[in-house]
């Protein structure tokens, strides 16, 4: 990979570039709810059940899509598009505005559990989706994902 690349355009990074990006959190992963009324967008602490909670690594990554199959590629185009429900923290959404990365990501810090440390990740606060009904998951609704 080049030289700091997290620097570079989005879209002029290379595929291991972008995936190497993640900073990791887990928090993409977890499940929202959006209402329909409002538009407004919920985050809860319901996981995908893919989700490591204590890695915040999806478990089955490079086959995700047999298991979940509506989970969302992200690329530079579709970043345009839903970069609003991608949280505050995001490496991809903070450089697509333009904003350098945190101090905690693996990137600028060399490692990648400087981000829990940090406490900007999942890590040990979320409940999977295969212990919760969708009907409930507004129990779980969080307010910040700062």
């Amino acid at each position: 990979m080049r030289d700091r690349f997290w620097e570079l355009p989005l879209k002029s990074l290379k595929p291991d570039e972008w995936e190497a990006l993640c900073d990791g959190c887990g928090k993409c992963c977890l499940n929202k709810i959006e209402y329909e009324d409002t538009n407004e967008l919920a985050f809860t602490r319901v996981a995908c059940r893919l989700l490591d909670g204590q890695t915040c690594q999806c478990s089955s990554y490079p086959n995700r899509h047999d298991y979940v199959p509506d989970c969302i590629v992200l690329t530079p185009k579709k970043l345009k598009e839903i970069a609003w429900w991608l949280p505050a923290t995001c490496a991809y959404r903070l450089r697509s505005e333009g904003k350098p990365l945190y101090e905690w990501h693996h990137l600028i810090s060399g490692d990648r559990d400087t981000i829990h440390r940090a406490g900007a990740s999942v890590q040990g606060w979320t409940i999977s989706e295969a212990s919760v009904t969708e009907d409930d998951w507004d129990d779980y609704i969080i307010e910040d994902l700062a």
